[in-house]
């Protein structure tokens, strides 16, 4: 059996434990591909895949040592931002991030265009005192790592519970209406909203029952026209008559 463990993004790992399952918010021990890493339990026990095992419950000398890692991670992010502008480097350091030993060392990075870092590895592991790992995070993977604000005014999806990020097409901001403006379907990442998905299936149910766009036809009362809107929520269509008059019908007086 498994327990979900978070880590420093939202996205769970799964981890074995032997005996006694840790409780839900507990703070534990995990040994990883990396090492010891510290993680707050936040699941009851699972059967899934496991990455890694729980070694024990957290102790307070576990925790301090982490915070002091934490700490000891934002000046290892400061030089290493200061060595990469030295050298011109067009890569965006994002975080650093120590395994509980101290000895290794996670740099995530961002960056439009390819970029060889490991040539900097050597001399980071020896200016940081540990074996160097670079990873390169995406535009969401970015703003997961970081933690943003929604367009909704709360923080975004993909920083607090968010487990993977689905295929979002422009063809959810038309069914919706939405206004095709990149500034107001986009998130925080500079993709599109992952929030699209949420309501799309509602709408298709919705749009299944009212004509396509452009497509002609007529009501009850025989007057024809092209569909120049479609309005799933209110279960209407917007007719552009022959007379060159709009009409908006409710999907029940559709012949």
């Amino acid at each position: 059996m498994t327990v979900g463990v978070r880590f420093r993004t939202p996205v769970l790992r799964y981890v074995r434990f032997r005996g006694e399952a840790p409780p839900v918010d507990a703070f534990v021990v995990v040994r990883t591909g990396r090492g010891l890493e510290v993680g707050r339990v936040r699941t009851p026990p699972v059967d899934r895949p496991a990455s890694g095992e729980v070694v024990r419950l957290a102790s307070k000398e576990d925790l301090d040592r982490a915070a002091r890692l934490r700490a000891r991670a934002e000046e290892a992010l400061h030089f290493v931002r200061a060595r990469f502008r030295e050298e011109g480097v067009r890569a965006k350091v994002l975080g650093c991030d120590f395994t509980l030993d101290g000895r290794h060392l996670v740099i995530h990075y961002s960056a439009e265009e390819r970029v060889n870092l490991r040539r900097f590895a050597p001399e980071l592991a020896r200016a940081l005192g540990a074996r160097i790992e670079f990873v390169a995070e995406g535009p969401r993977e970015e703003a997961q790592y970081l933690g943003t604000l929604g367009a909704c005014g709360m923080e975004s999806c993909c920083s607090t519970w968010l487990q993977g990020f689905a295929q979002v097409s422009i063809k959810l901001a038309r069914d919706q209406q939405l206004p095709l403006n990149p500034e107001k379907i986009s998130g925080p990442c500079g993709r599109l909203l992952c929030c699209l998905t949420y309501e799309h299936p509602v709408y298709q149910e919705l749009l299944k029952e009212l004509p396509r766009k452009n497509a002609r036809v007529c009501t009850k009362a025989g007057l024809c026209g092209k569909v120049q809107k479609v309005n799933p929520l209110k279960g209407t269509v917007e007719l552009h008559l022959e007379d060159g008059k709009t009409l908006e019908v409710p999907k029940e007086d559709l012949a």
